[in-house]
């Protein structure tokens, strides 16, 4: 899985951080307070990213309501993932990954690899 774009990111935070499904045009008046952008410019992304399989869309009204399928944190995740796969030596991506990790960090991987290791004998 690549990264977002970043018209796409910027759309999808917001839709993460507002935790609630959203019209375009919330959207680009949201957007619009930082920067200008057309309307047609923030759809056009937004129905790409319901293409994409990023975002569900309820119609209200006249308009689509977006929301997110996956949480913010399941898209780092996948890209971590997409990380891990561009190496020919997972193990030793690993290690470099953890090695610059704060011990906050590290301690909270140690905290889920003994939640997955639970759930693994279920």
């Amino acid at each position: 899985m690549r990264r977002l774009g970043d018209l796409e990111a910027e759309i999808m935070d917001r839709l993460w951080t507002w935790s609630r499904s959203a019209t375009v045009r919330e959207v680009v008046d949201d957007i619009n307070k930082t920067r200008p952008i057309a309307y047609t410019t923030v759809m056009t992304v937004t129905n790409i990213l319901y293409t994409k399989g990023w975002l569900l869309r309820s119609k209200q009204g006249r308009a689509w309501l977006y929301s997110p399928v996956r949480s913010r944190e399941a898209y780092a995740a996948a890209l971590m993932e997409y990380g891990l796969e561009e190496s020919r030596d997972r193990p030793a991506a690993l290690v470099h990954f953890v090695e610059n990790m704060s011990e906050e960090e590290v301690a909270a991987l140690r905290k889920a690899l003994r939640t997955v290791g639970r759930q693994g004998k279920s």
